[in-house]
């Protein structure tokens, strides 16, 4: 009997460090969540979502300024970077997890390991070399470019390790019915590892989201709307996480609250975007 309360007893005090421990992580995120609240919550207004930054001579005239190019350029060049990124980090995935033996896995495993260990900086100076020079603009194509060179080696390492959680005894059901073994991987153990897939690509999705040092090269920025909706991709745009930069080391006080704007609107895409990919690939419970 003693010996039982004395385990009670050492599992509680556990549970209470783990839980001490997992607050004293929490705090800081709570902390800037807050003072990125407190900061920015009085620039959120209509105007900021429907006008133009403009020029500077708009802030010290106290005339309504917005970022809804910003933010729309946001998501066009985050939009890019997932359609680029995705097939090409989740097929590199597949070959290292699924084709060890394949010749190509000992060069694909080192360009992924360094590509993902690279300054996001030099990611944009080779888009920039890529896409920039050869187009001689600025342009969103680019920006996702340089910011899918962020996402695809994250990618690739996460669905290697969420394929090779799948038992191999999966694996051999299917080739033991005949299917090739492409069959099976995309029709068995993708759908099997479908979690830890939107994981890696949520992970991926994030980090490359607060990127503004590959933008630099690629995308620019810009005051102003594009004229059409093809500008966004072939002509320089904003993004949040750059516009953020800039407004911050600003001289004008309103552009600073608008950068703590940008920052809380950034934040919730962010979030939304990871509830929504949850929802998406929710487990459906049949009765």
């Amino acid at each position: 009997m003693k010996s039982l309360k004395r385990r009670q007893l050492q599992d509680r005090w556990m549970v209470g460090i783990l839980g001490f421990i997992t607050l004293l992580v929490l705090t800081p995120l709570l902390i800037i969540i807050f003072h990125v609240v407190v900061e920015g919550f009085s620039a959120l207004n209509y105007e900021f979502f429907t006008e133009e930054l403009g020029s500077p001579a708009r802030a010290i005239q106290g005339q309504a300024t917005g970022l809804v190019h910003t933010i729309l350029g946001t998501i066009v060049v985050d939009t890019l970077a997932l359609i680029i990124a995705i097939p090409i980090g989740i097929g590199a995935g597949m070959m290292l997890s699924e084709y060890p033996e394949h010749a190509l896995n000992p060069s694909l495993r080192i360009m992924n390991d360094t590509l993902n260990g690279m300054p996001a900086i030099l990611k944009g100076l080779f888009a920039f070399v890529l896409i920039v020079k050869p187009m001689g603009t600025f342009s969103g194509l680019a920006g996702g470019v340089a910011l899918s060179f962020v996402m695809i080696p994250i990618i690739a390492r996460t669905t290697e390790s969420a394929l090779q959680s799948i038992p191999w005894t999966i694996r051999e059901v299917g080739l033991a019915l005949g299917l090739p073994r492409w069959r099976v991987v995309l029709s068995t153990i993708m759908p099997a590892a479908k979690t830890g897939l939107v994981t890696g690509v949520l992970l991926a999705f994030a980090r490359a989201a607060g990127e503004a040092a590959p933008l630099l090269f690629t995308s620019f920025g810009d005051n102003y709307l594009p004229n059409s909706f093809l500008g966004f991709i072939f002509s320089p745009v904003d993004t949040l996480p750059q516009r953020l930069y800039s407004l911050a080391i600003s001289p004008y006080e309103q552009w600073h609250s608008m950068g703590w704007a940008a920052a809380i609107v950034l934040l919730v895409l962010v979030i939304c975007t990871f509830a929504f990919a949850r929802f998406l690939t929710r487990d459906k419970m049949t009765y």
